[in-house]
């Protein structure tokens, strides 16, 4: 095993010990077909007993859940555990015979007043129809406590008959959709049309959808600037958020960094500059309803000196839109 670290913030955290807790963690979507990719939403309800608050919450990925990527959140760090799986599995036509077995979100502070959701993206393989994928959560509050979610019915057992049940995801029969893959493509076909402003050309403004009551989404655009000088773009803005931010994801020596750029971007003459998953993006806080897909997002982009320009973000599928910008 190895781990990657990507670090959103420096925190690390002391040894913990366990007492008992008090409720369940589960998924937003409990249920998903054989051999379908996923978004596996993770929702933590409260801190652990004693109103602390949750400040690391590790997932052990169970087998058959294969090529995961975790999203990473603000704020916390992230670490990733890979592993060989007991078997090789096929995805997008290769063996894929090791991967992420275990995500830890660290570092953070969630208090007991609230929730939140914690997100895995992964595909459903080898397992099948109507098995419950067991998901083993530990839940950790600083130093003093833990809720270790970790018990797996067995034979027709009732979860809800356990104390400390492993949140699962039920898999269901995989329907006939036509020959259509695992992952949608489709999603790609409903780019933004191109805005002019001055020299600039913007297009393929787009999102992926969120879940349920996650209040935090992502947005992505190409700017293309066909000028003989360069130009900066210094704010976005939409009235579908309470804030909207310029962000910059960037791997230094394995270990990965999100960052609020306050300077916004450069747009140099005659380049091409794209806003993508895993890169240069915008955060949007404080979502007023959660983008669902087919949404359109109204947006409005702030340069130096083309200025004020609206643009439209196309919202794809929570599991289409890193598609987006990844097939060529």
């Amino acid at each position: 095993m190895n781990i990657r670290k990507i670090t959103l913030c420096a925190t690390l955290l002391a040894s913990v010990s366990s007492i008992p807790a008090f409720a369940h963690t589960s998924f937003v979507n409990p249920t998903a077909e054989q051999e379908s990719t996923i978004v596996a939403a993770l929702q933590v309800p409260h801190g652990c007993e004693g109103g602390l608050a949750t400040t690391e919450v590790r997932m052990v990925l169970p087998e058959g859940f294969i090529s995961a990527k975790p999203q990473p959140k603000a704020g916390w760090d992230l670490e990733i555990i890979q592993g060989d799986y007991q078997k090789a599995y096929k995805n997008h036509g290769a063996d894929v015979k090791s991967g992420p077995v275990e995500i830890r979100w660290k570092g953070g502070d969630l208090p007991d007043a609230f929730y939140d959701t914690f997100n895995v993206q992964g595909k459903i393989s080898g397992i099948a129809a109507n098995t419950n994928l067991s998901f083993k959560v530990t839940q950790l509050c600083g130093d003093k406590a833990t809720a270790i979610w970790d018990q797996i019915a067995e034979n027709g057992q009732d979860p809800h008959s356990l104390d400390n049940p492993a949140p699962t995801i039920k898999v269901l029969a995989k329907q006939n959709n036509g020959g259509e893959h695992d992952h949608d493509h489709g999603a790609a076909n409903h780019m933004a049309d191109t805005v002019k402003a001055g020299d600039l050309e913007l297009s393929g403004a787009a999102a992926k959808a969120m879940l349920p009551g996650q209040p935090v989404g992502g947005g992505f655009v190409t700017i293309k600037n066909n000028g003989s000088s360069d130009d900066r773009l210094v704010s976005v803005e939409t009235p579908a958020a309470g804030r909207a931010e310029i962000h910059e994801m960037a791997v230094v020596k394995d270990v990965m960094k999100m960052r609020k750029l306050d300077d916004g971007i450069v747009i140099p003459a005659g380049k091409t500059i794209e806003l993508t998953p895993g890169g240069l993006h915008f955060m949007f806080f404080n979502v007023k309803k959660p983008f669902a897909e087919g949404d359109k997002v109204p947006v409005t982009l702030t340069f130096e000196k083309a200025g004020k320009v609206d643009v439209v973000i196309e919202v794809g599928s929570a599991k289409g839109a890193d598609q987006m910008h990844n097939h060529n």
